[in-house]
């Protein structure tokens, strides 16, 4: 365990290192106004015809037939011409701001609210299923709730401070104001037919918005459980997700997907959260495992798990709501979500396939196992792009994960000499960069009308992967020093149901 710790901060070190060498080129870049999730929209409102506007040149005042019922008068100088000045574009809002119930589109909120039942589908039960068959009998109960407290904390931190820290502009590009704490300026005025409403998303209610995006803040730790499964304390796993996702998930999200956010403004793609979801999980989780050290008996005797079928049917539950989660971030119900949602099936079917065609040339066998792990490694893979390219582009992203991923989960891991007990890294961190740089490969313009940058990405997923890492071992670290990351043996060979909560399956 020591020399695992060794050498994650040895990597740790060089890895901040190189991070931080990257910040001032970052921080230099000229600003744009799109963010990978969402192109900044304008609001309607303030671009409404004005009646009292002067005429623009060329227009009646100047039309032939009037030019001819005038006299031509030879002997006076020709009156100069007067262009009448034309007003500037509108700017896009870049703070939440009030608008009339009629400029709220039923379809988009609609959409939304579905798509945010489906993203909350993923964690409980998709991910509760989806892990608890995964772990031997005795860590089942321990397991699934785990992501069912991580999804009451966060909601709960979300509404106090992390909508306010992700989704305002702030000072700095780094991370958003202190604003919004509380939901402060959260409006709905039915006597004025008023309410609030976010830049982002200006034709759904802010309430929608904030619901929607409060379902990624609580998949993303929960993701991480996976990793450090059946050996960590449930009170500090606690402390430790109510720190990170204040600390680590929302500043993250505001680099991608506020406009004035660090990644956003340079032009970084991510539509649905390869980099904050995926990239962020992973990178955590490489790290919790090696903290925390393997599990009694890991390498040398089989860790059999509880069922199966569960973990089947979280993932089933897992690549529906992924519609919502990938889908949903167009923010609109429009021909862009549909096109999300058609390159999210083809990436997953692809990846599954590619994922056990590897596992039958390998072992001769097909698992249910690895057909769910395939799947999932397709979903991660394709949720940075999912709003940027075409059916090819799922198609070679699917392939993709399919192929790197399975290497991530099984060579990589043995490489790493890390307990990653549900390959938390090879499916989530792997995929998440395989997505997320191949977002610079085949994202289409005609599709989302910008500009990808190969390389703008891979300094961006690099750069999150980094900085997850680094502050994941500072918080895990503190954590440890106040309550203690790891039962002790004999808890771990009675099982986190029974020495953490005094239940059992039976």
């Amino acid at each position: 365990m020591n020399r695992g710790k060794n050498t994650l901060y040895r990597w740790i070190l060089v890895a901040g290192i190189m991070f931080s060498a990257t910040l001032p080129a970052l921080a230099e870049t000229s600003l744009t106004t799109t963010t990978g999730a969402v192109s900044v929209p304008v609001n309607p409102s303030t671009i409404a015809a004005d009646p009292n506007a002067p005429a623009p040149a060329g227009g009646p005042s100047a039309s032939p037939t009037d030019m001819s019922a005038t006299p031509a008068d030879t002997t006076m100088s020709p009156t100069p011409t007067v262009v009448a000045p034309v007003p500037a574009p509108p700017t896009a809002p870049t703070a939440t701001f009030e608008v009339g119930f009629d400029k709220i589109s039923s379809g988009d909120t609609a959409w939304m609210l579905t798509s945010t039942a489906l993203v909350l589908l993923m964690t409980i039960p998709g991910l509760v299923l989806f892990y608890a068959g995964m772990v031997r009998k005795k860590n089942v109960l321990s397991t699934a709730l785990q992501s069912f407290a991580i999804c009451c904390v966060v909601t709960v931190l979300w509404v106090l401070i992390g909508y306010s820290l992700a989704f305002t502009p702030g000072s700095t590009p780094f991370l958003g104001s202190f604003d919004r704490v509380l939901l402060n300026g959260l409006s709905y005025i039915k006597a004025t037919s008023q309410l609030s409403v976010n830049h982002i998303a200006p034709t759904i209610p802010e309430s929608v918005f904030i619901m929607f995006q409060m379902t990624f803040a609580i998949i993303t730790p929960a993701l991480i459980v996976g990793a450090f499964a059946e050996r960590m304390r449930f009170t500090a796993m606690l402390i430790f997700m109510s720190l990170w996702s204040v600390l680590v998930y929302a500043p993250v999200a505001h680099w991608v997907w506020e406009p004035s956010g660090l990644l956003a403004s340079k032009g970084v793609l991510d539509f649905a959260g390869g980099t904050v979801v995926h990239i962020n999980a992973g990178a955590a989780g490489l790290v919790c495992a090696y903290m925390l050290g393997p599990r009694t008996g890991f390498g040398k005797v089989p860790f059999i798990p509880y069922n199966l079928v569960y973990t089947l049917v979280g993932a089933s539950l897992l690549w529906v709501g992924w519609f919502g989660f990938n889908a949903g971030s167009a923010v609109a119900a429009d021909g862009r979500a549909g096109m999300a949602m058609l390159v999210t099936q083809i990436a997953a079917a692809v990846a599954a396939l590619t994922w056990i065609g590897i596992e039958y040339f390998i072992k001769s066998r097909i698992t249910m196992l690895g057909f769910a792990s395939g799947a999932v490694a397709g979903l991660v893979a394709i949720t940075p792009a999912s709003g940027f390219v075409n059916v090819n582009g799922a198609l070679a992203i699917g392939l993709a994960a399919g192929i790197f991923c399975y290497w991530g989960a099984t060579a990589l891991k043995r490489l790493l000499g890390a307990d990653d007990a549900l390959d938390v890294f090879g499916i989530h961190g792997i995929g998440g960069l395989v997505g997320a740089i191949l977002t610079g490969v085949f994202a289409d313009k005609a599709i989302s009308g910008l500009d990808a940058n190969l390389m703008l990405q891979t300094v961006a997923a690099f750069g999150t992967l980094i900085y997850s890492a680094v502050m994941t071992l500072i918080i895990l670290t503190v954590v440890n020093m106040f309550v203690g990351l790891r039962i002790d043996a004999e808890e771990e060979h009675d099982g986190l149901d029974l020495t953490q909560h005094a239940e059992r399956v039976m």
